[in-house]
């Protein structure tokens, strides 16, 4: 176990900026917690947590910008040191399996209690070789007889973006590639998870977890 008389540094993102305060409330009433900043987006997370390096980065599922689990791979890449626990309001096994594959050291739904909260991150930052996580048992159960990924990789970026409304031209420039190759994706796509149209894949997919549900985002 790890001890120091140095308080718990900790950054918050969210892009809900009223959620950031209440939880900056909560974390600096307690001994040994200081939050040393907040971000609503994956860019912007990157660039506080390399300029602050904090000890904990409390991390939104759904943020803007890149998904949670590439977010998480570039953070760990970059500031190996600070330790991720993920809050979220999704409960998905398959989700969880690639962010704790990516690294994490938590994932708590936002319906815990504050001071459940409190204990995962002084858990996780003494105890090295701790991975808190307060989800359902359903959850955990399926997380264990889960298959492997019904996705590839590009297939789940394609989808990703058409869950956005992108069309297929668009997605193309996103992902430099063709139209043909998209079209192609999303074939395969709708054959794996039995989906008729592009809308029925979006949720067949958020449903088993398999993508992260996405905001609308502009392209203007």
């Amino acid at each position: 176990m790890i001890r120091s008389d140095s308080p718990t540094t900790i950054a918050i993102v969210d892009d809900h900026a009223l959620f950031r305060e209440g939880l900056r409330e909560i974390l600096e009433a307690q001994e040994g917690l200081v939050v040393v900043g907040e971000a609503g987006t994956s860019d912007d997370a990157l660039r506080l947590v390399a300029d602050k390096k904090p000890d904990i980065l409390l991390l939104d599922v759904e943020i803007p910008g890149d998904s949670a689990t590439d977010t998480v791979t570039r953070l760990r890449s970059q500031v190996p040191n600070t330790q991720i626990i993920i809050l979220s309001m999704y409960d998905g096994p398959q989700l969880l399996r690639r962010l704790l594959a990516a690294g994490i050291r938590g994932y708590l739904l936002k319906s815990v209690h504050w001071h459940e909260l409190v204990s995962a991150i002084r858990s996780v930052h003494d105890e090295p070789d701790r991975i808190v996580l307060a989800v359902s048992r359903e959850s955990l159960a399926q997380m264990e007889s889960a298959p492997a990924e019904v996705l590839t990789s590009k297939e789940r970026e394609v989808l990703e973006l058409a869950a956005q409304a992108l069309s297929n031209r668009q997605i193309a420039a996103r992902i430099n590639t063709t139209e043909a190759t998209v079209k192609r994706h999303l074939r395969n796509i709708f054959v794996k998870l039995g989906a008729a149209s592009r809308i029925d894949a979006v949720n067949r997919a958020i449903d088993a977890s398999l993508i992260t549900p996405s905001r609308a985002r502009s392209d203007n």
